[in-house]
């Protein structure tokens, strides 16, 4: 069901912060505030979770990032009284870069998404913070992000909710209007938007991927809905092609007790 009541469903994840944190017994938070909803929708979170004054957002641009999206993050940090650091990751991609000019747009895409999570962690432990995630449910269903990079985090409060559910939630929260309405994007390259990248709307994307995971239609059912058995099979593709970057990494079974497959205990075991 793509309608949530924003409510609980704030309540439910400000409790979650709370007791997650409480858990590992730090109580500040940094995250990346890149001026989308995703990151916005979490910073007012966990603003309203253990308070502004733990929150530290790092606003993180690139020499070729849209403006607004700088504009946008302000907007918000300032909005929530949240604490705001600006690190310019430019000189450290372009130096990486230097001797390889004719890098294509994904690979520099992956590499500023790298080094923005290298920052976010040397914040951590410069504010013995925990690093919070801001994936939502379609871009980790669909592997829209990249592994080490904005997919890493210590816990995340959104990886169960739809993009269609972080905008309501948005609303809720009174996330800036502009930032709400705005046509989503990682703003990894000029012009770059996350739906013509995909090939389909949120919407479109979000109500299939309801019914193929949540419900677990088959793909009879969903052709009956009117779905295309091509666009069934490309988002299906693409959640399995993507299954790697949602698990840990696959250890080789040489003992009886192989981590993360036979010595499996809880998050907070021993906590």
């Amino acid at each position: 069901m793509l309608k949530i009541n924003p409510e609980s469903v704030s309540k439910i994840l400000e409790r979650f912060l709370k007791q997650e944190m409480a858990k590992i017994g730090i109580n500040s938070a940094v995250l990346g505030l890149s001026g989308g909803v995703d990151s916005a929708v979490v910073a007012a979170l966990l603003s309203r979770a253990i308070g502004p004054e733990n929150v530290h957002a790092i606003l993180m641009p690139f020499r070729e990032s849209n403006p607004d999206s700088q504009l946008h993050a302000e907007l918000v940090a300032g909005q929530l009284s949240i604490h705001r650091h600006m690190r310019d990751i430019s000189p450290m991609v372009d130096a990486f870069f230097k001797d390889d000019p004719n890098a294509d747009v994904v690979r520099k895409g992956n590499k500023m998404a790298r080094e923005r999570m290298c920052v976010l962690y040397d914040y951590s432990a410069r504010f013995s913070a925990l690093v919070i995630g801001t994936s939502n449910k379609t871009e980790l269903l669909l592997g829209y992000g990249t592994v080490f990079g904005d997919m890493a985090s210590a816990i995340n409060p959104i990886g169960d909710l739809y993009k269609t559910h972080i905008w309501q939630l948005a609303e809720y929260l009174n996330i800036p209007e502009e930032i709400v309405k705005k046509a989503p994007s990682a703003d990894l390259w000029v012009g770059q938007t996350d739906e013509e990248e995909l090939g389909y709307t949120y919407q479109e994307i979000d109500q299939l991927l309801y019914y193929l995971v949540d419900l677990r239609y088959p793909d009879e059912i969903l052709q009956e809905l009117g779905y295309k058995l091509q666009t069934i099979r490309d988002i299906k593709d693409r959640i399995q092609k993507n299954q790697f970057k949602r698990r840990p990494p696959v250890i080789a079974k040489l003992t009886n007790r192989t981590i993360n497959q036979d010595f499996r205990y809880c998050r907070d075991w021993g906590v």
